[in-house]
């Protein structure tokens, strides 16, 4: 089913080149304003979510685990995809905010949406700001949360953190950003 026009431009169709897991490997065909037709390729997901959790001392909880794409740790905010079928991204914010780190949040506030790398892929990440927190058990699942780590910054730290290039994945960058300038209460 074609799409509405966006800016000028006017979907004509999509083909699956390929498909794995939740992800999809997608073929689009669109006409520019100026008449011509061209095709991109990206990767389909069904999004995901990220959680800026605040202690109630001011306290940033970022996860450092180790990703393949980049084969190398990456200190992020928690996150997870959007897997499960028909769940309501805020009530994914809050398993996956239990399952990585093992907090249960008493509020949830929506701060945005982050597009995570728009020239390759749809993948929109909802981000939350959680507080409120209550500590439990974690519930890792695969052998990079087994692996992975959980560290508290002072909030004023983790935006420090970004500037000296020791935070660079942008979900994390925009959630934290996002997070001081809607409620700089945070900054303690």
């Amino acid at each position: 089913m074609p799409l509405p026009s966006a800016d000028g431009f006017i979907h004509s169709s999509d083909h699956d080149v390929h498909s794995w897991a939740m992800f999809r490997l997608v073929e689009r065909h669109v006409t520019a304003p100026s008449g011509d037709d061209f095709q991109r390729t990206f990767v389909s997901t069904p999004g995901a979510v990220g959680i800026v959790a605040v202690t109630d001392d001011h306290r940033v909880v970022l996860v450092s685990q180790y990703r393949a794409a980049v084969h190398g740790s990456v200190r992020e905010i928690p996150a997870g995809m959007r897997d499960v079928p028909g769940e309501d991204p805020m009530e994914t914010a809050r398993r996956e905010l239990r399952e990585e780190t093992g907090y249960v949040a008493s509020t949830f506030t929506r701060l945005g949406v982050c597009l995570s790398s728009p020239g390759v892929t749809d993948s929109a990440v909802e981000v939350y700001l959680a507080t409120g927190l209550v500590s439990g058990n974690s519930e890792p699942h695969g052998p990079e949360e087994d692996s992975m780590t959980i560290e508290h910054y002072k909030f004023s730290e983790a935006l420090e953190m970004i500037d000296r290039g020791e935070i660079s994945d942008a979900k994390t960058v925009y959630g934290l950003l996002l997070a001081a300038r809607q409620h700089p209460d945070l900054l303690g």
